[in-house]
């Protein structure tokens, strides 16, 4: 909704992911800089270390959930949390976005 779209190497290329199609999704540019070249991260509630989201072999229903107001996204496992947490999916900027969107009906998204 008015961001454009980057792609991103789910597995980075800086550990030898390939550009292909199965490693390729598109990510915002700012949650393509905070993942950099990661691959998994911190799970707040459990301080292990955790893959972090793969949209090719994950479900986002799974993982994930809107707030209530449909404003911020909730991890609801190991994975989603860390997610959540590495890729500031809940950053101010988005979230003012996504409140604005809410308001005039464009948001949540709808499966």
């Amino acid at each position: 909704m008015g961001a454009p779209l980057e792609v991103e190497h789910i597995i980075p290329r800086a550990l030898k992911g390939k550009t292909t199609y199965n490693n390729l999704c598109l990510a915002c540019h700012r949650c393509n800089e905070y993942k950099s070249d990661r691959i998994a991260a911190i799970d707040p509630l459990t301080k292990e270390t955790i893959a972090l989201f793969n949209p090719r072999l994950q479900h986002w229903r799974e993982h994930f959930m809107w707030s209530r107001d449909g404003i911020e996204i909730i991890g609801i496992t190991p994975c989603g949390r860390a997610t959540v947490e590495a890729l500031r999916l809940n950053n101010e900027n988005v979230v003012t976005a996504r409140y604005i969107w809410a308001k005039v009906g464009f948001h949540p998204p709808i499966d």
